[in-house]
């Protein structure tokens, strides 16, 4: 699938005279539930001839409305960027929420950006839904403006796992409290953390276990520390390897690390882009006496991760 995202109302264009269907909000994590929805928006397109239309929003909105108190995210603007095409085929216009897109009330937003800009037909939301100032935009009042500007509206009910809504929040806690493997059961797809490599102390490289230390982004919620079997996205290829999170018990001073040893790998990397999908929770963050101690235990870990990862569909290049 391809999608392509766009900056602002105003560079919006639209590519179908029949209309739009459209779905909205910040997506975060595109987890089972948002894919139930993105799935619907993409077949009632296909049989209708009408446009998909993702229109989200860049920061999340709690970063201006809770400033002090936002959400770590389960999936940056960058992630964003790579991952909704495996999901929508169409168009992601992505806004600038701040001070006066927030003041918007309810029917304000939804004249400008789904009636004007996008010239929508159909609405599809989750259960939940709220927009607009103070969220004062529910599914009854967006039934409402459908009316009065001539949309349908479509209510995804929530996606129920383990006795349970699946929800961004939901997801958070599941990360926050170690719960790892639900948190990927609740996703419905692999964790990613995206950045770029940068130089770290190299004493991975000393050590007989090169590492690419991922520059992350600050609002990015990290699993809990410690060692994790991985994937890892480099160059446009897929590699195996073991990736740590955590303090750097030999670099007290630095922020926490997201370091990723990819096997077979010996190739200069420094400041290209690079995606680790950490897969399987390995051992917690310990602190050795020694180097020779953290090197007997690497090799213990590599060995469990191998053993780990042949176990999977996707195998080492």
């Amino acid at each position: 699938m391809t999608t392509s995202f766009i900056r602002g109302l105003d560079n919006y264009t639209r590519s179908n005279d029949r209309g739009a269907v459209a779905t909205l909000g910040t997506f975060d994590g595109i987890h089972r539930g948002h894919q139930e929805i993105l799935c619907r928006v993409r077949d009632y397109a296909m049989r209708h001839d009408l446009e998909p239309v993702l229109v989200t929003f860049h920061p999340h909105p709690r970063v201006v409305v809770t400033p002090n108190d936002p959400p770590m995210l389960l999936t940056t603007i960058e992630e964003k960027i790579r991952f909704i095409p495996d999901f929508l085929d169409g168009h992601a216009l992505v806004l600038e929420f701040n001070d006066e897109l927030r003041s918007w009330s309810a029917e304000e937003f939804v004249k400008r950006v789904l009636v004007e800009t996008v010239g929508v037909k159909r609405v599809i939301v989750g259960y939940d839904h709220q927009f607009g100032r103070d969220r004062a935009g529910t599914i009854d009042s967006l039934g409402s403006m459908g009316e009065q500007f001539g949309f349908d509206v479509d209510v995804v009910p929530p996606v129920i796992v383990d006795g349970q809504a699946v929800s961004s929040s939901r997801i958070r806690r599941a990360l926050i409290e170690g719960r790892f493997n639900e948190a990927v059961k609740l996703l419905g797809h692999e964790y990613a953390i995206y950045g770029t490599v940068e130089r770290g102390i190299g004493l991975g490289r000393k050590l007989g276990y090169p590492t690419a230390n991922v520059k992350y982004s600050d609002r990015k919620l990290l699993p809990t520390d410690g060692v994790y079997a991985c994937w890892v996205e480099v160059g446009g290829e897929s590699h195996c390897g073991m990736m740590f999170i955590g303090q750097n018990h030999f670099n007290p001073n630095a922020r926490v690390t997201v370091e990723a040893n990819i096997f077979e790998f010996d190739r200069d990397i420094y400041d290209e882009e690079i995606i680790v999908y950490p897969s399987r929770y390995i051992r917690e963050n310990r602190k050795y006496d020694s180097t020779r101690a953290l090197v007997e235990q690497i090799e213990k870990d590599k060995t469990q991760v191998l053993n780990i990862l042949s176990e999977g569909e996707r195998k080492c290049l």
